[in-house]
């Protein structure tokens, strides 16, 4: 068993990304909420705490709390802004709410040489903060590390203790050297060991499956995508013949898709797949309908009314494995929850009928994309299926602004094609992490051969990202865009407009609803 590193969620957006960079730092760790009790956490004798940062001010009522004993346990703590901020109140600092709140970057100043916490830091470098109280006079014992213009005590510690705050995020890339100031923390101050690789996730993962499901069976949502395609392999590693994948194919898929995923992970994987067609269900219960949310929330519900109808044909079935991802999770948080705001509904989160008759099993729930892709190296899974570019389960229904029918349905998937086709084949370097084409509700005049046109506008998307968390436009080459353009308007029936989007994530999300 690894030595395992705890972080207290209090509600930021980059708590899951601060678990990212400790594996990334060969560390084992997981995220618990912020109220679990002391008397909870030191059954699992944790090896070193990181506070998260959150929305909400330590300075109000009703501001989330930690159990007091955390402080007094003697565990190596880093806080991270609001956690610093809270730390330091619960030793006894003195704290201010600002006049106005300090966002972005800012030059941090080392002001103590000796603190193993910025060993190997230039005395001067960029960090984002995010914070709108602030410490100001810290009590006897604990020590002033570094200032920026704005806050005079960006970072705090006591070596003696061995607990430490910053008030910047380090996980995030925007911090120069957030990366080394983590390792310290984890290394150094901590004693911790690079003792976690994804070959032992795989262990631990299938020792749970096992446990968790016994001599029971399970069936997994197999949509194609990499998501499903490892947690179906890794969940077949643990259990074998007692997993069943049920592929739906709900007539929202890409160009030849619904095939060559039957194909797949029958002869190549060597999967018990069954394959249900249910393309005119999905199409009627999405009929009418044009709001995003109501879109997701529908077809998560008519996935699991299938999988529940499919799992009553084989003896046995008592659980459901999904291939839910953290970023998946984390846009899925409801407002009034402890913890973050929901950006939206994700057809296997919010999207979940409240009674479901299968329990949930979703393996790689604490990973990011880059690491599930990793995860399918290390299984074994074929290259073509590891570097597939993401696609969201509900499908090219999240691609339609609007009413989704049958005629805008081969509108998209003509479009998307050529997309994927003429980017795929430019060989570009990076390649994009994910393109696509969006059929907008929008239609335009334009003149095509001597007549007018009043026809659909078509955009398209291309990304570059490494988690899906945050995401930036590709800058693809003019004649590339060109190409795309001419196709797409050329063969594609009634489309005679198209656009680039070059918004990145945030403001806007990867997809468009």
């Amino acid at each position: 068993m690894p030595e395992t590193v705890f972080i207290l969620d209090f509600g930021a957006q980059y708590s899951q990304l601060i678990a990212r960079r400790t594996r990334e730092l060969g560390v084992y760790c997981e995220i618990v909420p912020y109220d679990t009790p002391w008397s909870t956490l030191s059954l699992r004798r944790p090896a070193a705490l990181i506070l998260s940062g959150g929305p909400a001010s330590t300075m109000d009522d009703g501001a989330p709390e930690m159990d007091p004993e955390i402080v007094r346990s003697g565990v190596p703590i880093l806080g991270i802004c609001y956690g610093m901020q809270l730390v330091a109140r619960d030793v006894g600092a003195e704290l201010v709410k600002l006049d106005r709140a300090e966002y972005g970057p800012a030059t941090l100043r080392t002001t103590d040489d000796d603190t193993p916490l910025f060993a190997g830091v230039p005395d001067e470098s960029r960090v984002w903060m995010s914070h709108g109280d602030s410490v100001v006079k810290l009590p006897h014992g604990y020590r002033a590390l570094g200032s920026t213009a704005r806050c005079n005590i960006a970072a705090m510690g006591s070596a003696k203790k061995k607990i430490y705050g910053v008030q910047f995020h380090p996980e995030v890339v925007h911090t120069q050297h957030g990366r080394a100031i983590l390792a310290n923390f984890l290394h150094a101050i901590a004693g911790l060991s690079r003792d976690w690789q994804m070959d032992s996730f795989i262990e631990r993962s299938i020792e749970e499956i096992r446990a968790r499901v016994g001599g029971d069976k399970a069936i997994c949502a197999l949509s194609g995508g990499v998501d499903s395609a490892v947690a179906a392999t890794l969940v077949a590693r643990a259990i074998g013949e007692q997993l069943t994948c049920i592929f739906v194919d709900h007539g929202l898929l890409r160009d030849g898709e619904a095939e060559q995923v039957r194909n797949t992970f029958r002869d190549v994987l060597h999967l018990n797949v069954v394959a249900v067609d249910e393309r005119k269900r999905f199409l009627r219960a999405l009929e009418g309908v044009d709001d995003p949310e109501r879109k997701r929330i529908i077809i998560g519900h008519e996935f699991i009314n299938v999988f529940e109808r499919e799992a009553a044909k084989i003896a046995g079935v008592k659980y459901l494995v999904q291939g839910t991802l953290y970023p998946d999770v984390i846009e899925s948080k409801t407002p009034d929850s402890k913890a973050g705001h929901k950006i939206k509904s994700h057809h296997n989160v919010g999207g979940l009928p409240e009674k479901m008759g299968l329990t949930l099993i979703e393996p790689l729930r604490a990973l990011f994309k880059d690491e599930v892709r990793e995860l399918g190296r290390v299984l074994g899974l074929p290259q073509a299926i590891v570097q597939r570019q993401p696609f969201p389960g509900p499908g090219l229904a999240v691609r339609i602004i609007g009413d989704v029918t049958e005629d805008r349905l081969e509108i998209v998937r003509s479009a998307d094609a050529i997309v994927r086709d003429e980017i795929d084949a430019a060989r570009l370097e990076p390649h994009p992490w994910q393109y696509f084409a969006v059929l907008t509700p929008v239609k335009s005049v334009g003149v095509m051969g001597d007549g007018r046109t009043y026809a659909n506008l078509v955009a398209v998307r291309a990304i570059t990202s490494e988690d899906g968390m945050t995401a930036d436009w590709a800058r693809l080459p003019h004649d590339l865009l060109e190409r795309i353009s001419a196709r797409i308007v050329n063969e594609v029936r009634g489309v005679n407009r198209v656009a680039y989007d070059i918004t990145t994530k945030p403001p806007a999300t990867v997809e468009w609803e």
